[in-house]
């Protein structure tokens, strides 16, 4: 039986009977590769590290039992990290458990925001942001996440100023480092780097992250890395006396030993300023829009071609986020690399999430001494490796082979966010995409409306008709009006009559396509391109000479 026709799996108590097994251990190997992400997203946001616990326990105990996808795993990440950090800063002014307590509230906030989003049926929001400023949006992020980690991962206490400051300083760190936590931190990203690499498929399967871990773990001990100082025998007198300004005063986690030492509560005495919604609107956009993409991408990876309830997803993230806020804990959202492992070891239904949260929660109250002989600079090495994932060279090729203004409004995004803020960042690509359309030549009053038709010339044909153009501003009415179209008919998408379709609408219409023929229909497109805007299939092109004729 092929992937097209195989059935999917039951949900609920009948899932559960039928699959606890396969969802078992997917649930036990996802923990074991969001054990330090969650530890390390904690720390590098300015919270502590049992925040990181917080959200995967919710995700997994209680979001998975009301979300609208089966194979996402819930639980902090790293794309969240510079909004955080910059919110504890900003909001504490200097006192960083005021600044932790004032994000908790911004947290709850803005969760509150996600369920308003949620029930006003928002999801599809996601799409409103073009492709080229969202994947800008998340390589400045993952630039970020570098600059300032690779500092811990060297061992080096250095004070973040501007983000360009930071990066400027990587060199004298790199020069100055902490010897043997220097040597754990490279390690691990080493690990990180090679595993893919590795040809035995036994050892393959054993998560990078987790073997990132014990030998960080190992590592600590063997040059006898302590709490409060680390033993001389790592670090000459000399050494400790000449770069004491250089030294971080901890390098290993830090975590309660005592379950109820790991919450605290929210600080709401900032609502009324503008700091505060600045935060609000950052953690909520940035986290919306993240978690609504990941969960679309991980239900291409589902092999039962199973489509996610965006609406009820952003509603139950958004109810977690409102009980992890009030706790303590980080903010969380349906996170891509967790996810893709839940589907490579063999989850078939949501259970395997419940399952993570499960196994999360007895280990933090039956081994929380094992998370104190974590090194810092092993979960730095792995946020190093995250951050690089996110803004790695291949996906500045992948844009410009859609197209150079694609690129432009990528670089462009990635600038804005570096030299301002998040927020203000993704606004500068926006209004970029939107300067290039006008300049194209749309229309104005069709920047933000669209023209189209839909046609039944028999039975079993419907022909989509396009006027005008369908940029990633205006589309929302095609999209939602190709996805209430029943299955099993041929659908003809003309495009013969419009004027400019933009890369976001060609992605968009080419995963319906795929989409909708995997559920046993057909979908074509008509109409030849007067100028594509590069080779590539999905690129932007001009369909006819000038829309302001028509």
């Amino acid at each position: 039986m092929n992937d097209l026709t195989q059935r999917a799996p039951e949900t609920g108590l009948a899932g559960l009977k039928q699959h606890w097994r396969q969802d078992l251990q997917s649930g036990f190997f996802v923990f074991l590769l969001a054990l330090p992400l969650c530890l390390g997203i904690a720390i590098a946001s300015g919270f502590p590290s049992s925040a990181g616990i917080i959200p995967a326990v919710i995700g997994g105990l209680l979001v998975s039992r009301f979300n609208g996808s089966q194979l996402t795993i819930v639980g902090p990440a790293a794309g969240l990290i510079v909004v955080l950090f910059n919110a504890v800063q900003t909001l504490g002014d200097g006192d960083a458990m005021a600044g932790y307590r004032y994000t908790l509230a911004a947290i709850v906030v803005a969760s509150v925001l996600q369920i308003i989003l949620g029930l006003y049926r928002a999801g599809q929001l996601g799409a409103l942001f073009p492709t080229s400023v969202v994947h800008g949006m998340l390589a400045a992020i993952g630039i970020i996440i570098m600059a300032k980690q690779s500092h811990i991962m060297l061992g080096v206490n250095t004070e973040f100023g501007s983000i360009f400051a930071t990066i400027g300083q990587i060199p004298h760190s790199i020069l100055n480092p902490t010897s043997g936590v220097a040597f754990i931190g490279i390690s691990g990203l080493a690990i990180l780097i090679l595993w893919p690499f590795l040809k035995q498929p036994t050892l393959k399967k054993i998560p990078a992250p987790l073997v990132v871990l014990v030998t960080g773990m190992g590592l600590g001990q063997y040059f006898g890395i302590q709490h409060e100082h680390i033993h001389l025998f790592l670090l000459d007198q000399a050494y400790l006396d000449s770069h004491k300004h250089l030294i971080a005063p901890e390098f290993l986690v830090d975590i309660p030993d005592e379950i109820a030492s790991f919450f605290y509560f929210p600080d709401f005495s900032k609502f009324m300023t503008l700091a505060f919604w600045g935060a609000v609107i950052s953690i909520c956009l940035v986290g919306s829009l993240e978690s609504l993409l990941s969960t679309v991408a991980v239900d291409k990876l589902d092999p039962y071609h199973r489509v996610s309830d965006l609406d009820r997803d952003l509603l139950a993230v958004g109810a977690g986020n409102v009980l992890s806020g009030l706790l303590g804990g980080l903010p969380m959202i349906a996170e891509i690399v967790r996810s893709s492992a839940n589907i490579e070891n063999g989850a078939k239904t949501g259970w395997a999430n419940f399952f993570h949260g499960l196994i999360f929660l007895f280990f933090v109250l039956l081994f929380p001494h094992l998370v104190h002989s974590i090194p810092l600079a092993t979960l730095a090495a792995l946020l190093v490796y995250t951050g690089y994932q996110l803004a790695a060279p291949r996906h500045f090729k992948e844009v410009l082979d859609i197209g150079v203004d694609q690129l432009a409004l990528f670089v462009i995004t990635i600038i804005g966010v570096l030299a301002t803020d998040l927020l203000i960042g993704v606004a500068l690509g926006i209004a970029a995409k939107l300067a290039i359309e006008y300049m194209r030549g749309v229309w104005p009053s069709n920047i933000f409306k669209i023209y189209f038709r839909i046609q039944r010339p028999d039975s079993e044909t419907i022909v989509v008709k396009l006027w005008g153009s369908a940029l990633f501003s205006n589309f929302l009415p095609l999209r939602n009006a190709l996805m209430k179209l029943e299955p099993g008919k041929t659908i003809i998408i003309d495009f013969s009559d419009g004027y400019l379709i933009d890369h976001s609408v060609m992605k968009f219409i080419d995963d319906f396509s795929r989409d909708y023929q995997r559920r046993g229909g057909k979908c074509r497109q008509t109409g030849e391109a007067l100028t594509k805007f590069s080779d590539n299939r999905l690129a932007a092109r001009l369909m006819t000479v000038d829309d302001r004729k028509n």
